[in-house]
């Protein structure tokens, strides 16, 4: 599909010049210069020759094919020459050219066009607003960034021009090499998930890093990437996430909801690793890209001095890893090998006198125990220290290791040697043991996903003629929102259970009903227009006879007209009282790129307040569904603390999978809360008491 930018057999620049500081000539030159071996058309109207190539007045009068062009013309002049590229056949267009969507509204118009003629003419284009493309393999640089990037095994993609070419720079000095980059600017056409397609198909690359403002289409990403990730790890920053939207809502869900919390789930959801920071990115890519992918947790570090060591430690818990327990024969060949005070348990400490040969043989030792997977080797210099040398013994035993290592030269001037060393030949260096950790989490975290069963979301049975029966009454009276007895038939039709209910429209109504449902019952506010019953006092609890029912139906609906006086009151609905069982609080609401996100937290009245609360994008299968429940904090309430029983999680799983469908099924959905579900011990169910729900305008 993207051919033309992986392997074009010729390149035409379209705005190329010869004046120093245009980026016409930048471009030029950064494609001469990266040694392409195809045809390069230098395209100006102006010149007959450029750089030592002879140029041509239009992309027309190219006497050969030309697979790729690179547009550096004004934005206005940019869709006349794309239908030339059309009609020359041209297959794949690079726009570095500014002044389309990010000028506003004439832009915009641009920019549609430029994408029209694309799709007439059958072309792809990257951009526009771009740095341009670069590949390591043909290779070739049709891009204004500042330097080309060495061959490796790494491919990388930016929505910033500015972030990629720091990136770029900063590559280079570590010596961590690339196949294929994209600056992606616009999206017009090509996007983020197009790259991670091709790249996952790429036997050129075998880690995909990423920097990424946004993504174009939430739900193909995350089909493309749960494929890809399973072949190859995709680290990713995403910046600009902390936005919950200017849309109103008026769900829990909604409100505590936001798109860091939709990126969280969505990248967790489909195995890719996110990275915080331009340190972590390049702390990953280099583990990857270095190093053989760890089997399984168990960490051993190899030190020269207690402090570091016990850091590390500590950065190993912090970081969800285990220390791995050396086993009796391991300890007893270090204790008879190194000297009387070192220590040869996990941290084994060789001393700060130890020479290159000692760090060998401890390396050497620990690697050959079964339960070592990963070592971090640590090294302080000392007067007797042996930087370089020390590094020269890690790197050759690396070199034929199954098991990852890492190194953690701390220091400045005195260890820099050393530090190029490690990085020449292949052991990823670390200037402190924290960062080398999270490294080996991110790796472990990238096994347990390869090991992670296939993603199966489950098909219910639900009755969907009367989910549209509700839905097409509300639209009828020109509401969207929808709750109380409404909401209820929603929670029957997805098979939840629900508890006995009847809507009373007066006072010797809400007698009978009490009556017949049996005492105590619930007494409830019934009205499309108010949600939060409670926020108004419109709602009773405990009522024991016919006496306070009566009450509490005058009071509830002279509440609800004082404090609404335009809401359309229907009576109150009479509710069998639910006794014992914990409060949860399940949710979705609609992300603008990931779709329906669904939220579990603690129920009731406390979900704001303690906003102990976790998120997946719908749909889920029952192995997310699972993990979310396990993830909040408070989940020792559910799972029985002090002698209680546990409460039925099952059951928990099963709602949440329930509702995951019936969003995933009705994307009109924009916003849902059963709030509380009352979960009882294990084995007796749960049971949704109250749900509102809003569909789109």
């Amino acid at each position: 599909m993207l051919q033309a930018f992986f392997e074009p057999r010729s390149i035409a620049v379209i705005g190329a010049s010869r004046e120093e500081g245009k980026l016409g000539h930048a471009v030029l030159q950064s494609l001469i210069r990266s040694g392409f071996p195809g045809k390069i058309y230098p395209i100006n109207p102006k010149a007959d020759e450029l750089l030592g190539y002879k140029a041509y007045p239009s992309v027309l009068d190219c006497p050969g094919e030309v697979d790729l062009a690179v547009i550096l013309i004004p934005g206005r002049f940019v869709p006349g020459v794309m239908k030339e590229c059309g009609e020359k056949g041209v297959q794949g267009v690079i726009v570095i050219s500014a002044g389309f969507r990010e000028v506003g509204a004439e832009g915009m118009r641009l920019e549609q066009e430029l994408v029209e003629i694309a799709r007439q003419y059958g072309m792809r284009v990257v951009g526009p607003n771009c740095l341009g493309y670069m590949d390591t393999i043909t290779p070739y640089d049709a891009s204004f960034a500042p330097l080309m990037p060495d061959n490796g095994p790494v491919a990388f993609m930016s929505q910033s021009g500015a972030i990629a070419s720091s990136i770029l720079d900063l590559a280079k000095k570590k010596g961590l090499g690339m196949s294929r980059f994209v600056s992606l600017g616009n999206k017009a056409d090509l996007n983020e998930t197009d790259f991670l397609i091709a790249w996952g198909g790429d036997d050129k690359t075998d880690v995909i890093m990423a920097y990424l403002e946004d993504i174009k289409d939430g739900a193909a990403f995350m089909n493309a990437a749960r494929e890809v990730t399973k072949t190859k790890p995709v680290i990713s920053i995403k910046s600009g996430s902390t936005s919950a939207g200017t849309r109103a809502v008026s769900s829990h869900t909604g409100a505590l909801a936001g798109s860091e919390s939709a990126y969280n789930a969505a990248f967790r959801q489909v195995g890719v690793i996110r990275a915080h920071t331009i340190e972590d990115l390049f702390d990953y890519s280099e583990a990857f890209a270095r190093q053989p992918l760890i089997k399984d947790d168990g960490v051993c570090i190899i030190t020269n001095a207690g402090g570091p060591g016990v850091m590390c430690a500590d950065a190993v818990e912090h970081a969800r890893l285990s220390l791995a327990s050396l086993t009796a024969e391991t300890t007893n060949t270090l204790r008879s090998s190194l000297p009387p005070a070192a220590s040869s348990l996990n941290p084994v400490d060789v001393l700060g006198d130890a020479p290159a040969d000692r760090y060998g043989l401890a390396l050497k030792v620990v690697l050959a125990d079964a339960n070592v997977n990963a070592v971090v080797v640590i090294l302080t210099p000392q007067s007797v220290t042996e930087v370089e040398k020390t590094a020269e013994v890690v790197a050759e035993i690396a070199k034929g290791s199954d098991k990852p290592i890492f190194a953690c030269w701390i220091g400045g001037d005195l260890v820099d040697g050393g530090v190029r060393y490690l990085i020449e030949h292949g052991v990823p260096a670390y200037p402190e043991p924290q960062r080398a950790v999270r490294a080996i989490r991110a790796m472990l975290d990238q096994r347990q996903w390869l090991e992670r069963p296939a993603f199966a979301p489950k098909k219910y049975d639900i009755d969907r003629e009367k989910i549209e029966r509700v839905f097409g009454v509300a639209r009828r009276d020109g509401r969207l929102q929808i709750g109380d007895a409404e909401a209820r038939e929603i929670m029957e039709a997805v098979g939840l259970q629900v508890p006995a209910s009847e809507l009373a429209r007066d006072p010797d109504e809400a007698v009978a009903l009490s009556e017949k449902i049996g005492y105590p019952v619930v007494m409830k506010i019934a009205s499309p227009d108010i949600l939060h019953k409670s926020d108004i006092g419109g709602v009773k609890v405990g009522i024991q006879n016919a006496s306070e029912a009566r009450d509490a139906f005058d009071l509830i609906v002279y509440r609800a007209r004082r404090h609404a006086p335009d809401a359309e009151i229907w009576g109150c609905q009479i509710q069998q009282m639910i006794r014992g069982g914990r409060e949860v609080i399940l949710g979705m609401n609609k992300d603008p790129q990931f779709g329906p996100v669904m939220m579990f937290g603690l129920g009731g009245i406390y979900v704001e307040a303690l906003k102990d609360v976790v998120f997946r994008v719908a749909p889920m299968d029952e192995l997310e569904a699972r993990e979310m429940v396990n993830e909040i904090r408070s989940i020792k309430l559910l799972q029985g603390v002090r002698g209680e029983r546990p409460s039925d999680i099952d059951a928990v799983v099963d709602a949440l999978l329930r509702l995951s469908y019936l969003v995933t099924e009705y994307p009109e959905i924009v916003e849902l809360d059963i709030n509380p579900l009352v979960v009882y011990e294990a084995g007796r169910g749960a049971v949704g008491l109250d749900m509102r729900l809003v569909l789109a305008s």
